[in-house]
């Protein structure tokens, strides 16, 4: 598996884990805050897609940050209903999954920028599955929170750690 096939296989590994955990609440608990300085999962979600909106449209070709990116309004929870943050999320990783998707492999000796900092392309795609992955970590951290006992593991169940091996897919 070269580079970018191990990415896009993590990538989707990544969205499913959080899918997963996003399946198992009610509607009410995407929006849970345990604090007014912490985030939802809705929020994380939504700055999440709004991210992979800006550092994967013309990947190749035009600074990461975009100027009509409003970062700041993506940590406002304004998206109230499941079906419209399922979409707004599918649309950033459509996003992202088209543009790596589309990668060849000479542009990963290219440089593209994120605020103005070069990045090399393998570089800028770390750095996005890293923040990605740290924020999907969030969702299945506070859904597990919220279901308690009703949790429904997304890896191995304890004490079976010697009899099963995890298939990622």
């Amino acid at each position: 598996m070269d580079f970018v096939e191990s990415i896009i296989h993590d990538l989707k590994r990544t969205k499913v884990q959080a899918e997963k955990a996003i399946a198992q609440l009610p509607d009410e608990d995407l929006h849970w805050q345990p604090d007014e300085e912490s985030n939802s999962i809705a929020i994380i979600m939504k700055h999440m897609a709004g991210n992979m909106i800006s550092r994967w449209t013309d990947f190749l070709t035009a600074d990461g940050e975009k100027p009509n990116r409003n970062r700041d309004g993506e940590f406002v929870d304004d998206i109230k209903s499941r079906a419209d943050l399922m979409a707004f999320w599918d649309r950033g990783w459509s996003c992202a999954m088209n543009a790596i998707e589309s990668l060849r492999p000479t542009d990963l000796d290219r440089t593209v920028y994120i605020r103005s900092e070069p990045h090399s392309v393998p570089l800028a795609i770390v750095r996005q599955l890293g923040h990605y992955s740290s924020h999907v970590g969030q969702i299945v951290y506070i859904a597990k929170h919220r279901r308690g006992s009703d949790w429904q593991t997304l890896s191995i169940p304890r004490n079976k750690s010697t009899s099963e091996v995890p298939r990622y897919k």
